[in-house]
C-alpha cells in the first residue's frame, strides 16, 4: 500500500512539473520521464485543440442538419489551411528542436519569426478566396443551395480568419520544438475557454448580440484563436518562453527563411496530401443526403478529440529525435520513439474499445435523429476498429518530421491516400454500392497501410543522416 501511494506521488509530482514546464533538458537522463514531460503538456494542448470542433459541434447541432452538413464541409476545405499550418509547423518544429540541441537559441528565433512572416502572407492569400468565394467553395462541395444559403456565412469567417489558425499552429510549433510545449497548452486553455463562452452568445444571441446561428459558431472560434494568437506574440516579445523574439529580429532573412521552405515543403506536401483526400471523402459523402453527411461530420469531430492527444504524443517524439539529433544522439532519438509508440498504442486501444461499446451513446450527444446516429456510430466503429495502427503511423511519420525528413512520410501519404484510398472509396461506395461504409472502410485501411510502411522505412534509419 505505501509503494503504491508513493508510485501516484511521484507520477504527480512528474505532472506538476511536465504542466509547469520546469524542465527543459531532454537530450539526457531517463527517455521515459523525457517522453512523460513533453507528453503530458502536448497531449493536453492537442485535446484543447479539438475541443474547439466539439464545442462548435455540440452547439451547432440544435441548429439542424444542414448547419452541421455546412460545418463539416467547411472543414473539410479547412483542412487545407491545417495542411498548410501543420506542414510549416512540421519545419519549424525540426529546426527549432535542432537548433535547441545545438545550444543556439539565437538561431531558433531567427526560425521562428521567418515562420511568422511566412504564415501571415500565405494566410491572406487564402483569406481572400474565403471572403470572395464562400458560396462557391460549398458548392463545389456539392453543397445544396439551402444548405449554402444557410451555411455560408461560417465558411466566410473561418475562411476569412484563416491566419490565426495558421498562426496558432505555427506559434505553438515554435514553443515545443523549444521543448516548452507546457506554454502552448496553457495558450490553448485560454483560447477555448473563450469560444465556450462565446459559442451560445453568438450562436443563440444574447443582450445586445443577436442570434447568428452557425455563423455565430465561426465567430466565436476566430475571437477565440486570434485572442490566444495575441497570448502567443506576448510570450515571445516579452521572453516568458526558452525562445525570446526582440524587435531586431524582426526582418527579412533569406537564408532562413529558404531553409525554413525546404524543410516545411515536403510536411506540406504529405499534409496536403492527406487533406485533400479527406476533401474529396467529403465531397463522396455528400452523395449520401445531409443526414448521413452530418453523421459523419460529428463522428469525426468525436474522434479528432481522441487523435489529438494522439498527435500530441508523436509530436512529444518529434521534438525528442530532433533536440537528440542536435546533441548527436541518433540511438537515444530512436529509444525515444519506439517507446513513445508503445506508449501511444496502449491509449489507442484503450480509447478503440470506448468507441466500439458506446458508438450510440457517443453520436446521441450531439443529435437524436435516428439516421445521423446509425451513421455517425457506424463510423465511429469502423475507423476505431484500426486506432492500434493509427498510434504507431502518427508517432513513426511524426519523428521522420522531427528529423528533418520530410520527405518519406511525403511519398508515404501519396501512395496511401492518392493511389490506394480514394479509388477505393470510390469504387467500394458508389461503384460497388456499399455507400458510407465504403468511405469508412477507406479511412481505416489506408491507415493501417501508412503504420506498415512507416515502420519499415524507420528500420532503415537514413533519417538519423537529415541536415537541416
Amino acid at each position: 500500500m505505501t509503494q503504491n501511494r508513493s508510485t501516484i506521488t511521484h507520477i504527480l509530482s512528474c505532472f506538476k512539473i511536465a504542466i509547469t514546464g520546469k524542465e527543459q533538458e531532454f537530450t539526457s537522463g531517463s527517455i521515459r520521464r523525457a517522453i512523460f514531460m513533453l507528453s503530458v503538456p502536448m497531449v493536453l494542448e492537442m485535446m484543447m485543440e479539438s475541443v474547439f470542433f466539439l464545442v462548435d459541434a455540440y452547439f451547432v447541432s440544435s441548429l439542424g442538419a444542414n448547419a452541421i452538413a455546412a460545418v463539416g464541409l467547411t472543414e473539410s476545405v479547412l483542412t487545407l489551411v491545417y495542411a498548410i499550418a501543420i506542414g510549416l509547423s512540421m519545419g519549424v518544429t525540426a529546426i527549432v528542436a535542432r537548433r535547441v540541441g545545438e545550444k543556439d537559441i539565437n538561431g531558433a528565433s531567427q526560425v521562428a519569426i521567418q515562420s511568422i512572416f511566412l504564415g501571415v502572407f500565405i494566410a491572406f492569400i487564402i483569406s481572400l478566396l474565403g471572403v470572395v468565394f464562400p458560396k462557391e467553395i460549398l458548392g463545389l462541395m456539392g453543397a445544396e443551395s439551402d444548405l449554402i444559403e444557410e451555411g455560408y456565412g461560417y465558411t466566410q469567417i473561418l475562411l476569412g480568419g484563416n491566419v490565426t489558425i495558421m498562426l496558432l499552429f505555427l506559434i505553438n510549433a515554435i514553443f515545443r520544438g523549444a521543448g516548452d510545449a507546457s506554454v502552448a497548452m496553457r495558450v490553448l486553455i485560454f483560447s477555448n475557454i473563450l469560444n465556450i463562452i462565446l459559442d451560445p452568445i453568438f450562436i443563440f444571441g444574447f443582450g445586445p448580440v443577436p442570434a447568428y446561428g452557425v455563423q455565430g459558431a465561426a465567430i466565436a472560434t476566430t475571437i477565440g484563436r486570434g485572442s490566444a494568437v495575441l497570448f502567443q506574440l506576448l510570450i515571445l516579445f516579452y521572453g516568458w518562453s526558452k525562445i525570446k523574439i526582440g524587435v531586431k529580429d524582426i526582418i527579412f532573412r533569406a537564408g532562413v527563411m529558404l531553409n525554413l521552405i525546404k524543410v516545411s515543403l515536403g510536411g506540406i506536401g504529405q499534409f496536403i496530401i492527406g487533406t485533400s483526400s479527406w476533401v474529396f471523402l467529403m465531397r463522396i459523402m455528400a452523395e449520401f443526403g445531409s443526414e448521413v453527411l452530418a453523421g459523419y461530420t460529428i463522428a469525426i469531430r468525436v474522434l479528432m478529440f481522441t487523435l489529438m492527444p494522439s498527435w500530441g504524443m508523436s509530436n512529444a517524439a518529434a521534438t525528442l529525435v530532433g533536440q537528440n539529433l542536435g546533441a548527436s544522439k541518433p540511438e537515444r532519438a530512436e529509444q525515444s520513439v519506439w517507446k513513445t509508440a508503445k506508449y501511444n498504442t496502449c491509449f489507442m486501444g484503450a480509447v478503440s474499445m470506448v468507441y466500439l461499446l458506446f458508438a450510440e451513446t457517443i453520436i446521441k450527444i450531439f443529435s437524436n435523429e435516428m439516421l445521423i446516429v446509425e451513421y455517425g456510430a457506424l463510423s465511429l466503429r469502423v475507423i476505431a476498429a484500426g486506432y492500434i495502427f493509427y498510434a504507431y503511423g502518427m508517432v513513426i511519420i511524426q519523428s521522420f518530421n522531427g528529423a528533418g525528413d520530410t520527405k518519406t512520410p511525403t511519398v508515404i501519404n501519396f501512395f496511401c491516400f492518392w493511389v490506394f484510398q480514394l479509388p477505393f472509396a470510390y469504387f467500394a461506395a458508389l461503384v460497388m454500392d456499399w455507400g458510407a461504409i465504403g468511405v469508412f472502410l477507406a479511412i481505416t485501411f489506408a491507415e493501417i497501410l501508412i503504420a506498415i510502411l512507416g515502420v519499415f522505412w524507420f528500420r532503415k534509419g537514413k533519417w538519423k543522416e537529415v541536415k537541416v
